[in-house]
């Protein structure tokens, strides 16, 4: 499972640097790696993180479509800012699901961290979602995610995923600096 485990982890590194790059194929790499960790977080009992990355094999698709045509007249998406009651909204739909999927895991499953797995589960959705529609605070969504993904994986023995999500904290930061560049240059401009 450690090979399996490593692959995964080089395609999600290199499908997040690709998405601070906003380059669409960084989506179909994401799929592969996203494929690949729902055996890997079944074996290691997180399976609201195994769901999570079902729905993500979905949503890879949806952003891939979002970034290549889903904008104005079939164009792909410009980087915007979400409006803040929105954000509540979402964040208020991540609690929800986050609180739906901690009941359910902890009582009906043998799920490791089932509270925590169900939180950064319902909040990733949130982030992904942010992601496929070039939402600017999905990075610093993320930025707070990948710090405590870090320690859950630890926890469960998952060093390589935890590897990764330190990789991706710094990817976070780099994207949010990289989509927030286009923002600034306008407000000097």
């Amino acid at each position: 499972m450690f090979w399996i485990e490593s692959l995964a982890a080089v395609l999600g590194a290199l499908s997040v640097w690709l998405m601070t790059r906003q380059k669409p194929v960084a989506w179909p790499v994401g799929l592969v790696m996203v494929l690949l960790y729902i055996g890997i977080f079944y074996d290691a009992r997180l399976y609201s993180e195994m769901l999570l990355q079902m729905i993500y094999a979905v949503l890879q698709g949806y952003g891939w479509w979002r970034w290549l045509r889903g904008g104005t007249q079939h164009r792909p998406l410009p980087v915007t800012v979400l409006p803040a009651l929105r954000v509540v909204r979402d964040l208020g739909v991540a609690v929800l699901i986050s609180l739906v999927l901690g009941v359910l895991m902890s009582r009906y499953t043998d799920a490791n961290l089932p509270w925590l797995d169900a939180a950064l589960t319902g909040f990733s959705l949130a982030g992904q979602y942010w992601m496929a529609n070039k939402r600017l605070q999905c990075w610093p969504l993320w930025l707070v995610l990948d710090v405590v993904y870090v320690g859950m994986f630890l926890s469960v023995g998952l060093h390589m995923t935890a590897l990764l999500y330190l990789v991706f904290t710094g990817l976070a930061a780099y994207g949010w600096w990289q989509w927030s560049r286009p923002q600034q240059q306008a407000a000097t401009a």
